[in-house]
């Protein structure tokens, strides 16, 4: 048997508020449509169909409300921090093994590989420790290409 559905309601003064910021200023898509979900609840939706509505999923409504509930709208449509660990490089160091992607390849080397730039890091103080899939990544975006004939190097 379902549960039976329990009222949400939304003050005035926050109705306002969440309307407006969905109508006005550039929002992300994604604190936009938590907006319209609180709304929606409002009118007296269930989670399920103000979910379908605004393209979120019940859950997702669900765990919005409670949030709403306990913290207030602006809570509600905050991002929450991402887990996971902290970047390996900031921005200068990124833009040294950037570079060093560019520089001619090591004696004996045809080409740089990820591996080597890893070590080259590594052995360059740029990072204690690095990978070769987290070089990937970050020339991945640049328009770095270390398998072409010229990696942009002068004097090649």
């Amino acid at each position: 048997m379902a549960r039976p559905l329990t009222l949400f309601i939304l003050p005035a003064a926050d109705q306002a508020a969440l309307e407006n910021f969905t109508h006005t200023g550039r929002r992300s898509v994604r604190a936009v449509r938590r907006a319209q979900a609180l709304l929606a609840l409002a009118t007296g939706m269930g989670q399920q169909a103000a979910g379908k509505a605004v393209g979120l999923s019940r859950q997702a409504v669900s765990q919005l409300r409670r949030r709403y509930e306990a913290a207030g709208w602006q809570a509600a449509l905050a991002e929450a921090p991402r887990s996971g660990g902290p970047r390996r490089f900031d921005g200068s160091q990124r833009a040294a093994l950037t570079a060093l992607a560019c520089t001619p390849a090591p004696v004996g080397h045809s080409r740089w590989t990820l591996r080597l730039l890893a070590d080259k890091a590594v052995e360059l103080c740029l990072v204690d420790t690095i990978s070769h899939e987290t070089v990937s990544q970050v020339l991945k975006k640049t328009n770095c290409s270390l398998t072409a004939s010229s990696t942009g190097a002068w004097g090649q």
